[in-house]
């Protein structure tokens, strides 16, 4: 894959993990909101999922958001520094399918 075409699939991800980050923390303040003030006893409501666990499940998919950018941003990395597509366990370049399918990917089929 070429740098030019590698750094717009690179950038155009890292734009994606922003935007899911930013509309999970409009999410989680929604549900911070919703709660504050309520007098609810979330771990007996009877209606379903509880507070918490909307938090929970918010924060961990932020969790992954964030993964995600940190993944994105080292590929940018590899990419300015003339590695990206190579792979780190041997050297050898990074077939360009597996780099379509996984653009951050840090190695070979044979080392993943």
């Amino acid at each position: 894959m070429d740098d030019e075409r590698a750094r717009a699939l690179l950038l155009a991800l890292r734009e994606d993990a922003l935007a899911r980050l930013s509309g999970l923390g409009d999410a989680h303040r929604d549900v911070v909101d919703a709660a504050r003030g309520a007098n609810v006893d979330d771990e007996h409501d009877p209606e379903g999922a509880t507070i918490a666990f909307e938090r929970a499940q918010l924060e961990a998919l932020a969790g992954g958001a964030h993964r995600r950018l940190a993944e994105v941003d080292a590929a940018l990395a590899r990419l300015a520094a003339g590695t990206y597509g190579r792979c780190a366990v041997d050297g050898e370049p990074i077939d360009d399918d597996r780099l379509a399918a996984r653009p951050t990917a840090t190695t070979c089929v044979a080392h993943a």
